[in-house]
This record gives C-alpha cells, sequence and structure tokens, in this order.
C-alpha cells in the first residue's frame, strides 16, 4: 500500500511539474524525423523525451556492461572449476602412480588431459609413466606434444632425451640435448647425458671435449675427482680408436697426455707399448713393458710379457721376469701360479709340479690349477692324486680359462678388456686369483698388489694353456 501511495504520489508530482513548466513555456517547436515528415513538440516535452532517451541509453549501456561482467564472471568461475577439476585428476594420478597403481594412474592422467590437453606437467608425468612401462612410442608422442606447447621447458626435453635413448634412438636424443644446451648451454645434466650417450656410441672425441667441458664446472670435490678419472678413459679410448684406425703418432699423443695428467694410469703405458710393436719396435716394447712392471708390479704385465717373449722363441727371457719377480716377492701365490703354468705350457714338467704343488692360497678356485695338477700327477705315474685333482676340477660348474674379474663390480670374464662392460669402468680388470691386498706382501708401500689389471683391449688377449 504504500509504495502504491509513493508511485501515485510522484505521478502527480511528475503531471504538476509537467504542467507547471508548459505553462511558463508556451509554443511548440518543429520537429523533422525526414524531409516529409515533422512534428510539433513544446519545449517541455522535447526536453523530457530527451531525458527519457538519454536515461534509456545509459540504462542499455550499463545494462551491456553489465551483462559482459556476468558472462567473464561466468566463464571465469568455469575456468576456475576446470582446473581445479584437472588439478585433482592430475594429483590423484600422481598419487596411484606412487602407490603402484598405474593403470588407475593412466586413466585419471588421460581425463585430466582429455580436460585440458596442453597441461604440461601431466603430459610429462603420463609421458614417464609410459617410458616405465617400456612404452617408448607413446611416451615419445606425449613428451613431443609437452615440447610443442611449451618448446623451451628444460625438463621436457631432458624427459624426451630419456625416451628417444630408451627407444634406441640415440641420435634423436642427442638432437634433445642439444636443444637443451642452445637454451641453456652450462647445463650440467645435459651435458653429462650428452657425454654418456656419445661414450655409448664410442664416439670419443665428442665425449672428451664434453668431459673438459665439464672439468670446467664449478663441481665439488668428490665428483670432480670422478670426472678426471673418466677424462682419462677418454683419453685412453680416444688414443686407442686412432691406433686401430693407423695413426699411431696421433695416438701417442693421447697416451702421454694421459700419463702426463696421472703417471699411474697404466693403460696409457700399454698403449704405448702396442704403438712400439705396430712400428715394429718390439725390444722398445719389451723394456717399456719391463719398466710398467718393475713400478706397478701387475700381472697383466706379466702375461703380456709372456706372451711377447714367446712370440720371439725366447722362453727363458720371461721365465727370467717371472723368476726376478718371485725373487722380490717370494710368498706371493699369484707369482706363484703363473710361473707353474708357465712351466707347464714349456713341458717343464718337474719345474712345474715342484712349483705347483707348494702353492698355498688360491689353487681351490681355479679350474686350471686341478687340470694342469692333474696332468702333471699322471706323467709322474701318481694315479690317485690325479684322479683326486681330476675329480676337483670337474666340480667346477663352468668352464674357466685364465679368467679376468672386475675389482668393481665382480664381473668374470674370458677376455681381458680396458674397460668393463658391466660397470663401464676402465683399468679394472685383473687376472685371477685375485688376492687381496692385505694377503700379499710387496717390496714397496708405494706399489700397488700384484692383482692390479693393466686392461688394454686388442693387446693382451686371453690365452689358453691347458
Amino acid at each position: 500500500m504504500f509504495k502504491l501511495l509513493i508511485t501515485i504520489f510522484l505521478i502527480s508530482a511528475g503531471v504538476f511539474v509537467y504542467s507547471y513548466f508548459r505553462e511558463l513555456n508556451p509554443g511548440t517547436v518543429v520537429i523533422h524525423t525526414s524531409p516529409g515528415v515533422e512534428f510539433d513538440l513544446s519545449p517541455v516535452t522535447l526536453v523530457l523525451i530527451s531525458m527519457a532517451g538519454g536515461a534509456v541509453l545509459a540504462t542499455f549501456v550499463v545494462g551491456l556492461q553489465q551483462t559482459a561482467h556476468l558472462i567473464l564472471n561466468w566463464r571465469s568461475q568455469r575456468l576456475v572449476r576446470r582446473k581445479e577439476k584437472v588439478d585433482t585428476l592430475h594429483r590423484d594420478g600422481t598419487h596411484a602412480f606412487m602407490s603402484k597403481r598405474t593403470s588407475e594412474a593412466i586413466t585419471l592422467l588421460e581425463k585430466a588431459l582429455a580436460i585440458d590437453p596442453t597441461r604440461v606437467d601431466s603430459l610429462l608425468w603420463l609421458g614417464n609413466i609410459y617410458r616405465s612401462e617400456q612404452n617408448f612410442s607413446e611416451a615419445i608422442r606425449l613428451h613431443q606434444h609437452a615440447q610443442r606447447v611449451d618448446d623451451r621447458n628444460i625438463e621436457v626435453l631432458l624427459e624426451l632425451g630419456k625416451d628417444l635413448e630408451g627407444a634406441k634412438r640415440y641420435e634423436e636424443a642427442l638432437q634433445a640435448l642439444q636443444q637443451i644446451l642452445k637454451i641453456e648451454p652450462d647445463n650440467l645434466t645435459a651435458l653429462i647425458r650428452k657425454r654418456d650417450l656419445n661414450i655409448r656410441l664410442e664416439r670419443w672425441n665428442e665425449a672428451l671435449e664434453i668431459q673438459h667441458r665439464l672439468l670446467k664446472a664449478n663441481l665439488p670435490a668428490p665428483e670432480k675427482q670422478a670426472e678426471a678419472a673418466l677424462l682419462l678413459g677418454c683419453m685412453y679410448e680416444v688414443g686407442r680408436q686412432l691406433l686401430e684406425r693407423g695413426h699411431p703418432d696421433k695416438a701417442r699423443r693421447y697416451f702421454r697426455g694421459a700419463i702426463k695428467k696421472d703417471r699411474a694410469f697404466l693403460p696409457a703405458y700399454i698403449g704405448i707399448g702396442e704403438i712400439l710393436l705396430h712400428e715394429g719396435k718390439t725390444k722398445d716394447a719389451v723394456e717399456i713393458l719391463k719398466k710398467v712392471y718393475a713400478r706397478t708390479r701387475s700381472i697383466i704385465i706379466l702375461h703380456r710379457l709372456e706372451e711377447l717373449f714367446l712370440d720371439q722363441g725366447e722362453p727363458s727371457e720371461i721365465i727370467r721376469v717371472y723368476q726376478d719377480a718371485l725373487q722380490q716377492d717370494p710368498q706371493n701365490p699369484v707369482l706363484q701360479f703363473y710361473l707353474g703354468k708357465l712351466y707347464y705350457r714349456l713341458e717343464m714338467v718337474d719345474e712345474a709340479f715342484d712349483l705347483l704343488s707348494t702353492i698355498e692360497g688360491p689353487q681351490d678356485h681355479l679350474l686350471d690349477y686341478h687340470k694342469i695338477m692333474a696332468n702333471l700327477y699322471l706323467r709322474k705315474q701318481q694315479f690317485e692324486e690325479a684322479i683326486t685333482s681330476l675329480k676337483k676340477a670337474l666340480s667346477f660348474k663352468k668352464r674357466v680359462v685364465v679368467p679376468y674379474i672386475c675389482t668393481q663390480c665382480q664381473q668374470e670374464s674370458v677376455e681381458w678388456t680396458g674397460r668393463c662392460r658391466r660397470c663401464a669402468k676402465w683399468n679394472t680388470l685383473t687376472a685371477l686369483p685375485w688376492i687381496e691386498t692385505s694377503q700379499v706382501s710387496t717390496t714397496s708401500e708405494k706399489e700397488p698388489s700384484p692383482g692390479q689389471s693393466v686392461p688394454y683391449r686388442g693387446i693382451a688377449s686371453p690365452f689358453e694353456t691347458v
């Protein structure tokens, strides 16, 4: 009722004001709306119409603004709700994967991507999950999509590199890592991964170049030490590769460079010996190997010297080398075993029997030892002892011919290489029987134990004497 009274009052007041001003402003104003159409309006009416038109226009503009605001607000709220839903799906998917519910994780992350196909972290996670399932093609597809969304995202490029490497598409993996280095030239992770790929592909020059860069980086002391050791390995491999390709002079520079950095790096010395052999300077090679053995007491050096002297038809020289070594270290069972094995190889039956029958320590671990002893007992017509040795030899589950073992990962091998095929470490293969340093006496505290290896691929092939 009150609103009705107010309305009647306002209408009455409006009529009164209109009438009052119309009386004060008599006459008319002609309004032309077109060439043939005109209207007569009082001035007051014209003013009121103008005011009403302005009010309508203002109302229309304000209405448009409010409508646009409502639409934008609705869209914003919709995007927020959509993002919240995607966030929830992404979070639940990552939790499912960490809880070993892989299938559920894939479903949830795919739902998140169905709502927002450009979400980079969901693409990353789902791609990583597929890679963990060995589905490299799907992982590559997802990470390439993420790269298209954000082509400067280093994490995406790193994961894409892992996918390509897992799929054995090494060249493409190198390209992904190179893209990272264009964006961030000093990215250590990319440099290390690129180096490792070059090592896998045996591109030693490229690996060596990267290794020099890594050593200039501000690494912690333990890591820098490991990288320095890897630098020596890369230099050695470059030299070895050059030697195999018929460039001994270039190879010599790399071997000497490795020795300059670490005078205890034995493969480089062996590499120089191999160069001398390649050049026909056998005596010089023998002298270098003798000097290296005098410094290192390496059994592998003795193996190489043994082959060289026997090839030259000078067995007495290698016997003398073994005997001199035993004079300096008479209780070393490793030296005793290999000298006895050499005697047997040269048909020096009595000397072989006298030496091998007195060894204590490693003989129970070697098939070769028992086979040699069985043959020696047969030649001496000690048949019961021969049968006992043969039984011990037959108890071995696998054939062993001068076995080598990696001192880092315990991988055994019948071939001697400069680098362990399992742990990829250089200078770690040693000849069995491998005696711990504490069990073998040495002539100097500075000299390494006779069990140390001097690996060099291609120069000391394993030899069978049984």
